[in-house]
């Protein structure tokens, strides 16, 4: 795990991150925005939890989400783990009154 200033600051220890991104009105499959190891992924973790993004730990999933290059839309093999995460944060945010897409 990395030990970054960053990941402490934020109470997070992380080695890899990805941030997905995905619009209902858009369509399509959702989108790798930001990707990295480290320090980056440890600022990456950081901003999603200060914008309020439900952060979610899948191992698996990460170290293939990683090799996917950021501004790609996701693979279709992946479509499926993908969208129980998704489901898992809608029903979080409907729990907490929140709406919008993330």
């Amino acid at each position: 795990m990395s030990g970054s200033k960053a990941a402490q600051k934020a109470g997070v220890k992380v080695d890899k991150a990805v941030a997905l991104l995905y619009e209902r009105e858009r369509g399509g499959a959702p989108m790798v925005v930001a990707s990295g190891k480290g320090d980056v992924a440890a600022r990456i973790v950081s901003a999603a939890r200060e914008a309020g993004v439900v952060v979610t730990e899948d191992p698996d999933l990460l170290e293939i989400l990683a090799k996917v290059p950021i501004g790609e839309e996701i693979p279709a093999e992946l479509y499926r783990a993908v969208a129980e995460i998704l489901a898992f944060v809608y029903r979080v945010n409907g729990r907490c009154g929140e709406t919008g897409s993330q």
